[in-house]
């Protein structure tokens, strides 16, 4: 028997061939694509993957703090200046949620079983453009099928995850964006400042139950360095990779053998639906980047169904509109996180 240790180096080892073949084939997002893909593929063939959970912390607060490099005072008075786009997006995103979950309830509710309370709970929150754990748990609260939600959201991220970087890398959309980040070398003792802080933030923001902590505690941390003018260090490429590669992991274990087996209908239907998310959130990001005349492929991550570590991901590696793109998520997924929940106690299918 494989202990937990062997497992997980092990699925790094594979994780890191995955990232080398892929940045040899020149696949977009080498480090998390190459990861992602294959130890999915392993978990699925039911290979004993394993994740750390504290590696995947450290992924994200890695990014959280490399994200945060990009938030200068000249940057974050731009974000500031378009509030109101932010808060059009999260309607959308609301909205789009709201009728994937109908659309969901409507075309394989009857199928999945269960009481109507359970069908209207797994359909509203699996089709919730919010984080994994965090709808599984309020479709939890609410009486639904955890092991349906949790499969909806792993499989739209994973979709969103492929999709998106390989279009944007096929319609040539690189390297567009003015807003690089202050700091343009690395200084040991400042990056050595940013970590510690930024696992500090982290660590006290996970003891406070917020969502997803290590991203976000290191990205209000390195933004808060930043938009006071401070420029500590830069962040080197090494770290960034090495984050993606992890990231890449914690999202490849999730899938198994037993994911291909559960409800094939209703996976093809969240399939089906996430392509479709794609298209209108896309044509949505179009419309508003009319409106604020921004880079329209940058407007394409921020308003996407997917994550935002991921996405911010994208962001960072096309060089599209960082600061941007990580701005939209992140108060998406704060509102999302608020308001989902009541919205649903409200009327959803009453």
């Amino acid at each position: 028997m494989t202990t937990f240790p062997a497992r997980v180096a092990l699925t790094l080892l594979l994780a890191l061939v995955a990232a080398l073949l892929c940045r040899w084939l020149r696949v977009p997002l080498p480090w998390m694509i190459g990861p992602l893909l294959a130890t999915a593929l392993a978990s699925i063939a039911g290979f004993p993957t394993r994740s750390f959970s504290a590696f995947r912390n450290t992924g994200q607060a890695i990014i959280g703090t490399a994200l945060g490099l990009y938030f200068t005072p000249q940057v974050t008075a731009l974000v500031a200046g378009i509030w109101w786009a932010i808060v059009l997006a999260i309607v959308w995103a609301l909205f789009v949620g709201w009728m994937f979950g109908l659309w969901l309830h409507r075309s394989e509710g009857e199928r999945i079983g269960g009481t109507e309370q359970e069908r209207r709970a797994t359909s509203f929150f699996a089709g919730a453009i919010g984080g994994a754990s965090e709808m599984t748990l309020l479709a939890e609260r609410e009486g639904g099928r955890t092991e349906l939600v949790a499969a909806s959201h792993s499989l739209r991220m994973l979709i969103v995850t492929l999709v998106i970087p390989f279009a944007a890398t096929a319609a040539g959309l690189h390297g567009t964006d003015a807003t690089l980040p202050g700091a343009r070398e690395v200084q040991w003792v400042g990056l050595l400042v940013l970590f510690a802080g930024g696992l500090a933030a982290s660590w006290l923001m996970a003891r406070t139950g917020r969502a997803n902590p290590w991203f976000i505690g290191a990205l209000v941390f390195s933004m808060s360095i930043t938009m006071a003018g401070l420029e500590l260090s830069a962040m080197p490429a090494w770290a960034s990779n090495a984050a993606q590669l992890l990231i890449g992991v914690s999202l490849g274990v999730r899938f198994s053998a037993e994911f291909v087996r559960t409800a094939p209908r209703w996976l093809l239907a969240v399939s089906l639906g996430t392509l479709g998310m794609i298209v209108v959130c896309a044509l949505f990001a179009v419309a508003l980047a009319w409106l604020t005349k921004l880079n329209w492929a940058t407007l394409v991550l921020g308003t996407s169904p997917g994550g935002i570590t991921e996405m911010a991901i994208t962001a960072k590696v096309l060089q599209l509109g960082v600061p941007v793109v990580t701005a939209f998520q992140v108060c998406r997924l704060i509102a999302v996180l608020v308001l989902v929940e009541p919205l649903y106690r409200r009327g959803f299918l009453r």
